[in-house]
């Protein structure tokens, strides 16, 4: 058996490339792959993109014009390991830009797609040993929308 890994589907109400150029414009390292259009066969009108591929670092998606049907919700959501502050203000800024804020460094994009724009140092922090650190961590995050790695690391800190 042969395996590829896997492919993320993103299914949209007819913004599939629309959304795709978007994700590509926003990751650096990304690459726009095969598009391919409904057929008389349907069920979209001949012609119309059905799905759209495209890379971000190394993970493959695939944005289908499924219809309709289905919507996103932040049950799945893709996290960005930012490696400083300058990051996690250029994601949070770019996928906000008609999207919406949440807590906790969640956003949700103009289509309706989830992210978590993650520092780094989020995570060493709330993993550290010391309970104490941890739980200042965890609560100074509760307190924020956008995350704020140097109050992050005040917190961290105290005590």
């Amino acid at each position: 058996m042969t395996t590829e890994g896997f492919t993320t589907c993103l299914w949209f109400d007819g913004q599939a490339e629309e959304a795709a150029e978007y994700y590509l414009s926003v990751f650096g390292n990304s690459r726009r792959g095969r598009t391919v259009r409904y057929t008389e066969a349907g069920p979209g009108p001949a012609g119309s993109v059905m799905t759209v591929e495209f890379e971000i670092n190394g993970q493959k998606f695939i944005a289908v014009n499924g219809g309709p049907e289905f919507t996103f919700n932040e049950a799945v959501s893709f996290q960005i390991r930012c490696a400083d502050q300058d990051e996690v203000d250029y994601y949070w800024g770019r996928l906000t830009d008609g999207g919406e804020e949440g807590a906790c460094g969640w956003l949700t994009d103009r289509y309706g797609v989830s992210w978590q724009v993650t520092p780094e140092a989020l995570i060493e922090f709330i993993a550290d040993q010391d309970a104490g650190r941890a739980a200042r961590t965890t609560a100074a995050m509760m307190t924020m929308k956008k995350l704020d790695i140097a109050a992050l690391r005040r917190a961290y800190e105290a005590g």
